[in-house]
């Protein structure tokens, strides 16, 4: 007798959606995690998570793009500290991270979405 099933390949298996819960969680997770590691946190999220659910992947995307455009304005600042004003620059980038980015983390936890200001929409 021949089994008329074929194979499963576990590579190309579609993922499982995460629960409101978790999708919270780790887009939580994920706004936090910029604050110490910039942009690393919400990319690895988006690359491994984005199919997880909508949540998530609104999340996950919004967060990279924000990061993204603090990470062109860290370099900005690097490069202006030879006119002294770098350091402003890049005081006022630490500052706005880490408010707006409690700010996101808190509307991950309750399920509500949020769009960073001052973001450059490079991934849509």
């Amino acid at each position: 007798m021949t089994d008329a099933t074929p194979p499963t390949d576990p590579y190309q298996s579609t993922p499982q959606p995460l629960s409101p819960s978790d999708e919270r969680l780790w887009a939580t997770l994920i706004h936090i995690g910029g604050i110490f590691f910039s942009f690393v946190p919400s990319l690895v999220g988006y690359l491994v998570l984005k199919d997880r659910g909508p949540l998530i992947r609104e999340h996950t995307l919004t967060a990279l793009n924000f990061q993204l455009t603090m990470l062109i304005a860290l370099v900005v600042g690097y490069i202006l500290t030879f006119v002294i004003i770098g350091i402003f620059v890049i005081l006022a980038v630490y500052i706005v991270t880490l408010i707006f980015s409690i700010i996101a983390a808190v509307a991950a936890n309750k399920g509500e979405s949020y769009k960073y200001p001052l973001s450059i929409q490079f991934i849509k």
